[in-house]
């Protein structure tokens, strides 16, 4: 047991370590701390998204902190504290850090939209939204865009009270609707596809809300736009070979293309999201 207690230590300080390091140009123009939105465990965000930094940073002649949160919270607490100089947010967190930090939405994946589901277990009874009245359903996080906001909404659209409790993970979503400690749980068809086989086998798609586009890459204000610009540049370039396009597909950037605030995310506004938000100070 102490071998083993060592070993989790060992490995969680290389993860440390591993986020302080500086990813990209050895020489680099400018340092920047990129913040992601903690929807996997740290270990599989910093696997995937560390490579795409390096190759980015290389070919912008920057460098990246990339830096992880312990829970969706307080990412939001940093984003919208406006910390972090670059950001990977979902759709409705780029609604609010514009609105309280005029961040830039840079780039979102381009090849599909982003809708929330709502998982239950495969051999499940229930067909309809309306049998989950008085149940536990599982969310990420209050605020998570897909997977929670539009969820919940709907819920509240068509009158179901449920009781709903936060995991802090689309993983522990999924783990906890199979293991019955919630009677359904939401989450988006692009982490659902992540997970393993055996885990996808368990699980029933029960509801899919309509689609928006998906998480960006935020740009803070005080980024020149010029730098902005070929840090865009070098995201979009990954996409022209097979191992930067192997990258993408890693961080659900599989075919980026250039979006602004007001055509992609000012939209969501109407949604009338506001009154199931939870956010901290």
């Amino acid at each position: 047991m102490r071998q083993i207690a060592v070993a989790a230590v060992l490995a969680l300080g290389a993860l440390i370590s591993a986020q302080a390091a500086c990813l990209g140009h050895a020489e680099p123009e400018q340092r920047f701390g990129f913040e992601v939105v903690p929807q996997f465990p740290a270990s599989k965000i910093y696997a995937t998204w560390a490579p795409v930094l390096e190759r980015v940073g290389q070919a912008a002649r920057v460098c990246f902190e990339l830096k992880i949160a312990p829970s969706i919270p307080d990412f939001e607490i940093q984003l919208l504290q406006g910390r972090p100089e670059w950001a990977y947010a979902n759709p409705y967190h780029a609604v609010l850090a514009h609105q309280r930090q005029r961040y830039v939405p840079v780039l979102a994946n381009g090849q599909e939209m982003l809708s929330g589901i709502l998982t239950v277990p495969r051999q499940s009874p229930i067909q309809r939204l309306d049998q989950l009245r008085g149940q536990k359903v599982a969310f990420p996080a209050p605020n998570a865009f897909a997977a929670s906001l539009l969820i919940r909404a709907e819920l509240a659209r068509q009158q179901v009270e449920i009781t709903p409790v936060f995991v802090k993970t689309h993983s522990n979503v999924y783990r906890s609707v199979i293991a019955g400690d919630a009677a359904a749980g939401g989450g988006v068809n692009q982490t659902l596809q992540s997970e393993p086989a055996a885990v996808q086998a368990e699980l029933r798609v029960l509801f899919e809300s309509p689609g928006y586009t998906p998480h960006p890459v935020l740009a803070h204000p005080s980024v020149p736009a010029a730098l902005r610009q070929r840090v865009e540049a070098a995201f979009l370039a990954l996409g022209q070979d097979a191992a930067g396009q192997a990258l993408l597909e890693g961080v659900n950037l599989e075919q980026p293309k250039r979006v602004t605030y007001a055509q992609h995310y000012k939209p969501l506004e109407s949604l009338k999201l506001e009154k199931f938000l939870r956010l901290g100070p």
